[in-house]
């Protein structure tokens, strides 16, 4: 299976930089792993003209699970399928934390956005008081029950779940591989048993710190498909890096 790296450039990046990044980016990736990426929703349909190599697909952060309506500063599924948008993220730590987004929401928005025809990326993701209290397996497991509710296996094709300890994001700690292997072996089960004869092909990504320096202990584990990156994505060179093209 092709390892997948997805950049999440969250709440930065102006259209210049926007623009210096897929100029030195175009350049050099090789394909060796499949890229994604996901500006500001406002940066897509700019991201995807600069990009003009086909493999790498742009999407959004986070989407409406309303099509349309009276929901002013949302954006909805339907208008990224719209203007191109491939993937939208959702789940991610920050939007529980900061946003609070449940996993039972967040189920309204998996099923639209799929619905759309838009791929997801589901996260899931434990924080240090839970992993402390050996609560990480019942934490994950609730989150992918709740937020993939009424999924059929056709809908799976589309599915891309991430796995993002929240302690290890944005602080420079990265969970050891045999730790984030664990999990991921844990929820690469939970798939297998909810989408019979599909759930081993839905890509599992590890977010949480993952640098240059340390992709390839984590890639290298069983059941990490790729990696969802956020600070280490903001430069071409790095992510270059994690896409293989050192």
């Amino acid at each position: 299976m092709t390892k997948l790296v997805v950049a999440n450039w969250k709440m930065n990046q102006t259209s210049k930089e926007c623009q210096d990044f897929f100029n030195e980016f175009n350049t050099t990736f090789s394909n060796k792993r499949e890229a994604w990426v996901a500006p500001q929703s406002l940066y897509i349909t700019q991201a995807k003209t600069l990009c003009y190599n086909s493999h790498v697909k742009i999407g959004a952060q986070n989407c409406s699970e309303h099509l349309n309506g009276a929901f002013t500063g949302e954006v909805s599924p339907k208008a990224l399928v719209d203007i191109g948008a491939h993937f939208v993220i959702l789940g991610h730590s920050e939007r529980r934390a900061i946003f609070n987004e449940t996993s039972k929401t967040l189920n309204l928005k998996v099923r639209s956005a799929l619905k759309e025809g838009l791929k997801v990326i589901y996260c899931v993701g434990e924080t240090l008081p839970e992993r402390e209290s050996n609560s990480t397996l019942s934490i994950v497991g609730n989150q992918l029950q709740q937020g993939l509710n009424d999924l059929s296996v056709a809908s799976a094709e589309n599915l891309v779940i991430a796995y993002e300890p929240v302690w290890a994001i944005g602080t420079g700690k990265t969970a050891t591989p045999a730790q984030a292997q664990e999990v991921h072996a844990f929820i690469r089960q939970e798939l297998k048993n909810k989408f019979p004869g599909f759930g081993e092909r839905i890509k599992i990504l590890y977010g949480g710190s993952v640098k240059p320096d340390n992709v390839e202990e984590l890639f290298g584990q069983k059941d990490i498909d790729g990696g969802l990156v956020g600070g280490a994505s903001l430069k071409a060179k790095d992510f270059l890096a994690l896409c293989g093209d050192k």
